[in-house]
C-alpha cells in the first residue's frame, strides 16, 4: 500500500485574475445619440453625473460624454443648440468586455487617457461603466 500524501494549497496560491465584471459600476445615465447637447447636459446636470452611455436606435451603446466634452463644446464657436450628440462622438468606442482583466483595462485606459470606460456585451449593450481610481 502506497501513502499518498495531500497537501492543501493557500486560497491565494493561484487566484484567478480579477475582471473588469468584478470592478465595474452601474451603467448610470444613458441617453439616444440623437439627442442634443443641450438636452444632454440637461439630463448630466439634473442626473449628477460625470457622463452620460449614449445609445444608438438599436440600443447598442455607442460611447461616452463627459460633462468637460459637453461644456468645452458648449463653448466653442461651432457649437449651435442643434448639436446631436452623434456629432460629438465620432467613431464608435473605445469600450471593454466585462471579460478582460483589471490590468489590461487599466493598461489601456492609462494609454488612452480615460478616466471612464463603457463596459459592454458581446451585443453591445452597456453593462457598466469601469473608472480609474486616482
Amino acid at each position: 500500500m502506497t501513502l499518498v500524501q495531500m497537501q492543501r494549497h493557500p486560497a491565494h496560491a493561484n487566484p484567478a485574475p480579477r475582471t473588469v465584471n468584478d470592478a465595474m459600476d452601474a451603467a448610470g445615465p444613458q441617453v439616444c445619440d440623437d439627442m442634443t447637447v443641450e438636452v444632454a447636459m440637461a439630463v448630466m446636470a439634473s442626473a449628477r453625473a460625470g457622463h452620460l452611455l449614449v445609445c444608438d436606435e438599436y440600443g447598442e451603446c455607442t460611447g461616452l460624454v463627459t460633462q468637460a466634452q459637453l461644456a468645452a463644446l458648449h463653448d466653442s464657436a461651432a457649437y449651435t443648440d442643434q448639436v446631436r450628440l452623434r456629432a460629438v462622438l465620432g467613431d464608435r468606442g473605445p469600450f471593454t468586455s466585462p471579460r478582460t482583466t483589471m490590468a489590461e483595462a487599466q493598461h489601456a485606459m492609462r494609454y488612452r487617457t480615460l478616466a471612464v470606460l463603457p463596459v459592454i456585451d458581446d451585443q453591445g449593450s452597456a453593462l457598466g461603466v469601469l473608472a480609474l481610481a486616482r
